[in-house]
Formats: C-alpha cells, structure tokens, sequence
C-alpha cells in the first residue's frame, strides 16, 4: 500500500571503497562529502547493488563485502533515509569518474576523511573498513 504522508523515508546505502590506503568519497549537492551508494531497484539484492551503484557513480569494478553498519540519517524536514553501510574491494586501478549526481570526487586517507564533512554516521562506517582491512593484513 502506498503511503499518503507527505513525509518521506527511503533506504539508501553507502559503500565504502578504500584503494591504496584512501577512501573513496563524493561531494554532494549540499556540499558534504559522502560514500558512493544509492537505493535498490525492485528485485535487485544488495550485494548486486553495491556494484552497480558505484560502477554508475565513479566507474570502478567492486565486490561487496561486509555489512558495517545501519543508521537513520535526517537530511531535512521530512526526510530521514536509512543507509546501510557496506565495505568494499576495488578490481580496477582506474581514476574515478565524477557522475552528474555529485560535484566531485576524492581519495582521502582515514584521517583526511575524518576531517571532512560529513555525517558522522559515514565516519564510522569508514573507521570501521578501515579497521576491518588492518586485521587482514596482520
């Protein structure tokens, strides 16, 4: 059933993509930086859409790893979004491309990208990749 509240809430999720030791960010239409990400199509599961979203975004071949973390993030008045954060591992040694959906795009280390901003919700999930990958290498 479709809801008649004016208000708005949709899923979204954010994928975070660390290459050479540096974050991939976006920076949006409200100048804040963000993980590449985006909202499932009908039928589609996620570790498909982790893919997709940031082949369209950037243009860089990725698989879906780990979930990281879940978190509801209030853009504005009447509209929360739920963004599911997954880590990410990059096949391609290409420089990103900035799509139309976002100003421009930057490779940040972690404490680079801590300074950004950005919601906090993002820098956790990035703290934890980061994490995450530095007990791989051990």
């Amino acid at each position: 059933m479709a809801s008649t509240h004016p208000d708005r809430q949709g899923n979204g999720g954010g994928r975070v993509v660390v290459r050479d030791d540096r974050v991939l960010l976006l920076r949006n239409e409200r100048d804040e930086w963000e993980l590449p990400g985006g909202k499932l199509d009908l039928g589609e599961e996620p570790a498909e859409c982790v893919a997709r979203e940031i082949a369209e975004e950037v243009g860089w071949r990725v698989t879906s790893g780990p979930l990281l973390d879940a978190w509801q993030y209030h853009i504005r008045d009447g509209v929360d979004v739920l963004i599911i954060t997954y880590g990410c591992h990059v096949s391609t040694d290409a420089d990103p491309v900035v799509s139309y959906e976002h100003k421009e795009v930057g490779l940040f280390t972690e404490a680079e990208a801590a300074a950004l901003r950005m919601p906090e919700g993002y820098k956790r999930s990035i703290a934890t990749w980061y994490a995450t990958l530095s007990i791989r290498v051990m």
